[in-house]
């Protein structure tokens, strides 16, 4: 494992070494992986609920919150609470930026422009 990058070892891990019948918890596994990748541990993850796994994920991955009857509860400072996939930030600001990276992109460089110029005045 020590020949493969971060992501690649992450991924042999849970494919490899994680047989279910388990509870699995797990802090930003998306951290070190492709969307491409991320796709690969939706089916690990699959297997292992299949196996009789309760799994506890922390993330901010649109595709790993897509996994099919998972419960998504939401930290804030009002506490805790169940939503929907589609109501959760990661998922709403994926699709924004998706639908309409051009028009993102432009506010947010704009902006960025606009401060740069106005420190490179100071």
């Amino acid at each position: 494992m020590h020949a493969q990058s971060h992501g690649e070892a992450f991924l042999s891990l849970l494919a490899n070494r994680l047989q279910g019948d388990g509870v699995y918890l797990f802090d930003e596994p998306e951290a070190a992986l492709s969307p491409q990748r991320q796709l690969s541990v939706l089916t690990i993850l699959h297997r292992l609920v299949y196996h009789q796994s309760q799994i506890i994920i922390a993330t901010h991955s649109p595709i790993l919150l897509a996994y099919p009857n998972a419960r998504i509860y939401h930290f804030s400072e009002d506490g805790i609470k169940e939503i929907k996939y589609t109501e959760t930030e990661h998922y709403q600001v994926t699709k924004d930026f998706l639908n309409r990276h051009e028009r993102m992109l432009e506010i947010l460089l704009s902006a960025e422009d606009e401060d740069l110029k106005s420190k490179e005045r100071k």
